[in-house]
């Protein structure tokens, strides 16, 4: 039997965490970790632990998402620590502010991001993943003035790098609508939302349509779009399709809530699986996490609707 090489199981857990189901990447992730420490490939081993992190994070599994990106952050901040370490270290910084955003958790992401931000030189990958996080963060404490600021210099980024960079682009499609958003101007979110879920359709990635339909039907929600049931059951289908579980409960959630007095059954079935996930994710949480999550006024309305 032909047991697979290391480029083949970092190809194929990269191609699975963002172009397919990202279960389907952990298990070829972890033996990409295995193998590399077995064969003392330090760089290796931190591309996929990362990758690990990002498949894990994707599926909702933050807590396992957390275990496995928390070293990589230490290995890059510490003193004498390798390029590749300083690297691995930051986009693991940047995955672990996304994961604490994502729970509501918007300083301590905040916190992340900006150390994130300080084991890069301000340019590259790992230096957009920071900034562009700093403006999501701004945008979850609503501060509307960082939230630009951040939105700039992560743009400021770009330039020199093309198609390669299409994740980079479709991500800051989701920060300008957030952005928009923030300032009240709901129909250029909308169309910011819609063009990012283009550029993620045309790079064939499913995961990354999903949360730009998830944002473009809030955005149709904010200016009384009726489109926005649409786009909502879009996303909400597609993120269950693909075992995201992170995106699940707030398009389902939202989708229950705006068609309750329209389509009752779909509304309660809907409102079902938003409650599923949300315990889904609470399973994974560290229990003082767990606790915080399930106490957010958001999250204990729909428990106990």
């Amino acid at each position: 039997m032909t047991h697979p090489d290391l480029p083949s199981l970092l190809a194929s857990g990269e191609h699975a965490t963002f172009h397919g189901k990202p279960a389907a990447a952990v298990g070829a992730l972890e033996q990409a970790v295995v193998l590399a420490q077995s064969q003392g490939l330090v760089a290796e081993v931190a591309a996929a632990a990362w990758l690990l992190g990002v498949a894990l994070g994707a599926g909702g599994r933050y807590g396992g998402a957390l275990t496995v990106l928390s070293p990589l952050v230490d290995a890059g901040s510490a003193e004498g620590a390798a390029p590749e370490q300083r690297l691995f270290g930051a986009l693991s910084g940047a995955t672990i502010a996304s994961i604490h955003r994502q729970l509501g958790r918007h300083a301590i992401a905040r916190e992340a991001d900006l150390g994130a931000l300080d084991l890069t030189d301000g340019a590259g990958e790992a230096a957009f993943d920071a900034l562009l996080g700093l403006a999501s963060d701004a945008v979850g404490l609503d501060d509307a003035d960082e939230a630009a600021q951040r939105l700039l210099q992560a743009e400021a980024v770009l330039p020199g790098h093309g198609d390669e960079w299409w994740r980079q682009r479709v991500r800051l499609g989701w920060a300008r609508a957030e952005v928009a958003m923030l300032d009240g101007r709901s129909e250029e979110a909308a169309a910011l939302a819609a063009e990012a879920v283009q550029r993620a359709e045309d790079n064939r990635a499913p995961r990354h349509v999903a949360k730009g339909l998830l944002l473009l039907g809030l955005a149709q929600v904010s200016s009384g779009d009726d489109d926005a049931v649409g786009s909502l059951r879009r996303s909400a289908t597609f993120a269950e399709s693909l075992g995201c579980v992170p995106l699940v409960w707030p398009s389902r959630a939202l989708l229950g809530a705006l068609i309750a007095e329209t389509d009752r059954a779909e509304s309660d079935k809907s409102l079902g699986a938003a409650r599923s996930a949300v315990l889904t994710i609470a399973g994974d949480l560290p229990p003082g996490v767990r606790s915080e999550w399930l106490a957010r006024p958001d999250i204990t309305a729909l428990l106990e609707g």
